[in-house]
């Protein structure tokens, strides 16, 4: 997740340094975005067959070693088919998080172990910019490729002695490259339009087509066991809520941002510390949440974290003009502490409901909805700002961040009839 946004903030140097301009060098980060969230859906699928230690081993090489490319590249061509690999060894990863935390441990402390991830994960998508801002002032643009290496060598001799050979990593069948074109293409498609779009036609016509292979996919013999196990084990509202929650998070923190500096005048750096209030909440909050979980159930746990959310994103509303830095802080970590209570919890209760030889395909599916929110959240607070006009566009972006999270309370709620997780007899019959 560091590497979403910690590229963002080395664009004016990268463009510099390989002397290329803005729009090329955006790449960079296109390069990496558009395969994870294309490949999330295939690669889950393909590793519900495929054993995770070597699939864990290679991808952490591959994309330690595209780190490194990208690190040395000369031109951008080069630069951008790196992040392109570290980009699809980066969804395999995705993947097999989920996968691996409800694999290691007992069911009773599930909560615990995935808040973990569930915390990290949009902690490193917070504090990239900064990490970032840092490597950049005193080591150069290329050091913003090369600051995960260590991480990524500790990994690999962890999975080394620590994971149980489960099997061989089987290559990719004909349906995975099918897959790949209809879903990753219109993912990628989709992904591009809202996020180098300036609402234009053309942009929203990509959009717009987008989803026809999206649809095909749905309808074909690759989308169908995929929201056949979706279905069988009542997860579409869960997902829904993750959606949500992730395009509130986005969007708020893109609106917060830009009214600071932009409309009060508050300097870079006070801003990034005010918007930093929402990852310390959510820091403290994410290891309570997965042990209170534990004792009291995932699910009110998961409920009372999106309640606690909608809470702090609502509180911003009514704060108009004049805001000031701590106002603005405690109410963003007020929404903080809410979403490290529910990360851990939600994930928990997707993972938990999933059929033993699906997790994998469930854990693409959560990571899906992810991606989306994160990128839909900006979209939607940019179209907002602007229909508002000048003088109304934050708060119309803090309203549709606030109600993205309302949203996420009944669809987290205890549904009508009583969810359990699929019965053996139902992975059965999931056609492969």
């Amino acid at each position: 997740m560091l590497d979403m946004n910690i590229v963002n903030v080395a664009l004016a140097d990268i463009s510099t340094g390989l002397r290329v301009s803005d729009a090329t060098a955006q790449w960079a980060v296109l390069g990496y975005q558009l395969p994870v969230v294309a490949l999330l859906l295939p690669v889950g699928r393909w590793l519900d067959g495929a054993g995770t230690r070597p699939a864990l081993l290679t991808a952490t090489a591959g994309f330690a070693t595209c780190g490194v490319l990208a690190a040395l590249a000369p031109w951008a061509v080069w630069l951008t088919a790196a992040r392109i690999g570290q980009g699809v060894c980066a969804a395999v990863l995705f993947v097999l998080m989920p996968v691996l935390v409800i694999r290691a441990v007992r069911p009773e402390v599930r909560g615990r172990a995935m808040s973990v991830p569930a915390t990290l994960g949009p902690l490193g998508a917070t504090t990239g910019p900064a990490v970032g801002g840092l490597l950049l002032d005193h080591l150069g643009w290329r050091w913003v490729f090369l600051v995960k290496l260590p991480v990524c060598l500790l990994a690999l001799v962890l999975a080394w002695r620590a994971m149980p050979d489960d099997g061989p990593l089987r290559a990719p069948d004909r349906r995975f490259v099918v897959d790949t074109l209809l879903v990753g293409g219109g993912l990628a498609a989709l992904l591009l339009a809202l996020t180098a779009g300036t609402g234009s036609t053309p942009w929203a016509l990509l959009a717009l087509a987008s989803l026809m292979p999206l649809w095909w996919w749905l309808r074909g013999p690759g989308g169908r066991p995929v929201t056949g196990v979706l279905r069988a084990a009542g997860l579409f509202r869960a997902h829904g809520a993750v959606l949500a929650l992730a395009a509130a998070f986005a969007a708020m923190h893109y609106v917060v941002a830009l009214h600071l500096q932009q409309d009060e005048g508050v300097s870079a750096t006070t801003t990034g510390l005010t918007v930093l209030a929402f990852p310390l909440g959510m820091g403290l909050a994410g290891p309570l949440g997965g042990r209170l979980a534990d004792r009291y159930g995932l699910r009110p746990l998961a409920v009372t974290g999106a309640a606690l959310t909608a809470a702090g994103l609502l509180l911003l509303i009514p704060l108009g003009d004049g805001w000031s830095p701590p106002d603005v802080a405690w109410r963003l970590a007020l929404a903080g502490f809410g979403m490290g209570l529910n990360g851990g919890p939600t994930q928990a209760l997707v993972m938990a409901a999933a059929p033993p030889r699906r997790t994998a395909t469930v854990g693409s599916t959560v990571q899906v909805a992810r991606s989306l929110g994160f990128t839909l959240g900006p979209a939607l607070a940019t179209t907002a700002w602007a229909l508002a006009g000048t003088g109304d566009g934050a708060r119309a972006g803090l309203i549709l961040a606030a109600v993205a999270a309302c949203l996420a309370v009944p669809l987290l709620a205890p549904p009508g009839r009583p969810g359990a997780s699929v019965p053996e007899q139902v992975t059965d019959t999931v056609p492969n």
